[in-house]
């Protein structure tokens, strides 16, 4: 099983040692041809827009968005959230998404780079039972989940959130995992394992909740 990692912008490198440290090789996609036989990939944190236009000049966003719809499992950090939900408010009027998860976010919404924060967040539906009930977390210039569809399992939440109450940080449906958070530049692996488990997993539902 190999893992792809879109290498155009972004903490590519922090992906690829964190999936290292599991056993888990990676490929760095460029061009439509490194998506052949991925089973699973990932778009880093980086800038959504910026992200966006790479992907077109590159050629990738037609192939990717094809390979997304078709159930191919994706992993999104931060600027790759925004890149995978299905609505984006406080983005660019020609920004593209995937829109492969059923949420809406808001690009930036715990405020610009000097605003960035480490934190801990609650975790319910990350690893075992008996495991850790909490999560180191960085969040970069991070987005904020303001919506999620019935379908999205919130897998971990940031107390106290924008409104007051707890906010979705890290999400998932069907085969699609995301974060508003950096997980790969803690030592916390439990979502790239999960990744792998989802990626590596024949059975997952590949088309929805």
């Amino acid at each position: 099983m190999t893992i792809g990692i879109l290498a155009l912008q972004g903490d590519v490198r922090e992906h690829a040692a964190a999936f290292a440290e599991l056993g888990q090789p990676t490929r760095e996609v460029r061009w439509p041809a490194d998506l052949a036989g991925v089973d699973g990939v990932v778009l880093p944190g980086g800038e959504s827009t910026t992200l966006s236009m790479l992907l077109e000049s590159a050629g990738l966003f037609g192939p990717l968005a094809e390979a997304l719809a078709g159930g191919l499992p994706a992993f999104g950090t931060c600027a790759g959230l925004v890149l995978l939900s299905r609505r984006v408010l406080d983005g660019r009027p020609d920004q593209r998404s995937f829109g492969v998860l059923d949420c809406a976010v808001r690009r930036n919404g715990y405020g610009r780079q000097r605003f960035s924060f480490e934190a801990t967040v609650d975790t319910g539906g990350v690893g075992d039972a008996d495991g850790p009930a909490a999560m180191p977390a960085v969040f970069i210039r991070a987005p904020v989940v303001v919506e999620t569809g019935p379908g999205v399992e919130v897998l971990a939440t940031l107390s106290p959130g924008t409104d007051g109450r707890p906010d979705p940080v890290a999400v998932r449906q069907g085969p699609v995992l995301a974060t508003a958070f950096h997980p790969e530049l803690t030592p916390d692996r439990r979502l790239h394992r999960l990744f792998a488990e989802i990626a590596g997993n024949p059975s997952v539902d590949r088309n929805g909740g």
